[in-house]
C-alpha cells in the first residue's frame, strides 16, 4: 500500500552435501515453510559415484529478521537426520578476499575493475605481492597493497611471508585467497590452512609444457587450442580440484607474442568466473572434484 514503509527482505543462500538418501529435499524444503522463508532457487545433484547429494537453495525471509546464529541453530535438528556438511550465507554480503600477485598483472587488473564496478560480489580486502610492480595500480582502486618480499631460496624469508599472510587472513576475516598469477610454490602449511578457500590460475598447458614460457613452447610445438585452468590450491602442485576451464582455438599464422595476449585474455575470463562461483556458493567440494551450480 502507498505510504507504507516496504518490508525488508532477506536473501540467504543453504548450501549442503550428505549421504545420497530420500528426503533430503523434502526436508529442508519443509524447514523453510516452517520457519517462513520463500525459496527462491532451488539446485541439486546426487553423484552416483560417490554416492553423495549436493543442494545449493537460495530463499528469502520478508517478516521478521533472523540473525545467521538463529538459522544455525534451528537447522541443527534437519543436517543432523541426513548427516549434512552444511551453511547458511547472507546473499548480500560482498565476500572478503585477498589477491596475490607477482609479476604478470593482468588477471589482477581484471579483478579488481571487476570488483570495482560491482560484476564480482567480493570486497578486496589487500593486494599481496613479492614485488612492488603493482603497488601504484593497486592503490588507484582504493586497495591497501602488502608486500611481503621473497628471495629465491630464501627458506626464512618464505616462512616470514607466508606466516604475515596467514594473519592478514584471519585479522580481515578473509574467506578467499586468489593467486592471481602469484608465482612462488606455496608451501603444505599454508595450502592446509587455506584448503578449499584459496584459488589458482595458470595455464592449461601443464603438464604438458612445465617451466618457463609454456605459451613459447605451444607455439614450436604448433598447438591450435590454448587454454587456462581455475583450480583450487592444494599441497600437490597443480593437481586441486578444477573449478573452471577455457580454451580459444588459433592458427598456424599467430606468433609467440599473440599466444600470449590470447592466453592472458582466456586467463582473465576463467578466473574471473571462477571467483565469482566461489563468492555466491556455486562450487562445493566432491573429492578431487567439484560441483558447480550455475
Amino acid at each position: 500500500m502507498a505510504g507504507m514503509a516496504e518490508q525488508k527482505k532477506q536473501q540467504w543462500v543453504l548450501t549442503l552435501s550428505c549421504p545420497d538418501t530420500p528426503g533430503v529435499v523434502h526436508g529442508v524444503a519443509n524447514y523453510l515453510l516452517m520457519t517462513g522463508c520463500t525459496i527462491l532457487d532451488s539446485q541439486q545433484y546426487g553423484d552416483p559415484d560417490t554416492g553423495l547429494f549436493f543442494m545449493r537453495v537460495s530463499f528469502s525471509r520478508v517478516h521478521d529478521e533472523v540473525t545467521l546464529e538463529q538459522l544455525t541453530s534451528s537447522f541443527e535438528a534437519v543436517g543432523a537426520t541426513f548427516r549434512m556438511a552444511w551453511r547458511f550465507h547472507d546473499a548480500e554480503e560482498r565476500m572478503p578476499v585477498v589477491l596475490m600477485v607477482s609479476k604478470f598483472g593482468h588477471c589482477l587488473n581484471d579483478l579488481l575493475f571487476r570488483a570495482s564496478t560491482g560484476a564480482l560480489p567480493i570486497d578486496v580486502a589487500a593486494v599481496v605481492s613479492n614485488h612492488r610492480d603493482f603497488e601504484d595500480l593497486t592503490r588507484s582502486y582504493g586497495v591497501d597493497f602488502v608486500h611481503l618480499p621473497v628471495a629465491a631460496g630464501d627458506a626464512e624469508a618464505k616462512a616470514k611471508a607466508e606466516t604475515a599472510l596467514l594473519k592478514l587472513v584471519e585479522s580481515r576475516g578473509v574467506e578467499l585467497v586468489v593467486l592471481a598469477r602469484y608465482m612462488q610454490v606455496l608451501t603444505d602449511d599454508v595450502c592446509k590452512a587455506l584448503e578449499g578457500r584459496m584459488i589458482n590460475i595458470h595455464h592449461s598447458f601443464l603438464p604438458s609444457f612445465k617451466g618457463a614460457k609454456p605459451y613459447h613452447q605451444a607455439h614450436t610445438r604448433g598447438v591450435k587450442l590454448i587454454g587456462a585452468t581455475a583450480h583450487y590450491v592444494t599441497a600437490d602442485l597443480d593437481e586441486g580440484p578444477i573449478i573452471e576451464q577455457e580454451v580459444a582455438r588459433v592458427g598456424h599464422a599467430v606468433t609467440p607474442e599473440q599466444l600470449v595476449a590470447v592466453g592472458r585474455d582466456v586467463e582473465c575470463q576463467v578466473l574471473a568466473r571462477a571467483v565469482k562461483w566461489h563468492a555466491e556458493h556455486r562450487v562445493l567440494l566432491n573429492g578431487k572434484r567439484t560441483v558447480i551450480f550455475s
